[in-house]
């Protein structure tokens, strides 16, 4: 049995190099694509509250997400990684002067000033990978925060990826979890969960 923690870093390592191979125009035009593919959503049309991820560089952008949900008058929230933990909590905001370089040089919302979601009626969550399967798996970024969350999670979970990282099939361990939606440039998949 190979150690699937090896395994994970070294295809991070290759999707990582996939995604700074990009051309700046070549990435801004997936991010616009993958903006237009998940705002056509049922899951986002009928959602009142959007949990998104702040995009670093490397990532798909969610800043415009970030504005044209604001805009679309729906809430949205941001996570907040809780120290010494694996968790995180996420926190309301209306605008970016509301999100302070937090874990991991992150964005994340300025807690005493946002309001923490209790809540999660009627949302979706936006899910980060590096590198997702065609069972809605993903490969993350190796700290588990969100495996963590969406384990009790309700709403929809989407997952935003670059087409040239989606696999057949990648390594999972038994915490991981899949999310519901898989959203890229060039299509979006509903993903049909196997009752175990």
């Amino acid at each position: 049995m190979t150690n699937i923690k090896l395994v994970k870093d070294r295809l991070r390592k290759n999707y990582r190099e996939k995604r700074l191979s990009f051309r700046p125009e070549q990435k801004e035009q997936y991010d616009r694509d993958i903006l237009k593919n998940v705002i056509s959503l049922y899951q986002y049309k009928n959602s009142s509250l959007v949990l998104t991820y702040v995009s670093k560089d490397i990532e798909v952008d969610t800043l415009k997400l970030i504005k044209k949900a604001l805009e679309d008058g729906k809430q949205v929230a941001v996570p907040k990684c809780i120290d010494g933990t694996r968790s995180m909590e996420f926190y309301y905001i209306t605008g970016f002067d509301m999100l302070e370089s937090g874990t991991f040089g992150v964005l994340e919302p300025m807690t005493d000033v946002c309001k923490r979601v209790e809540e999660f009626k009627n949302s979706m969550c936006i899910v980060p990978g590096m590198a997702f399967d065609s069972d809605g798996y993903r490969l993350g970024y190796g700290k588990g925060y969100y495996d963590r969350f969406l384990l009790n999670y309700e709403g929809a979970a989407v997952g935003l990826c670059y087409s040239c990282c989606v696999k057949w099939s990648l390594p999972r361990g038994r915490f991981d979890k899949a999310v519901d939606v898989l959203v890229t440039e060039s299509f979006f998949r509903k993903i049909h969960k196997m009752s175990h």
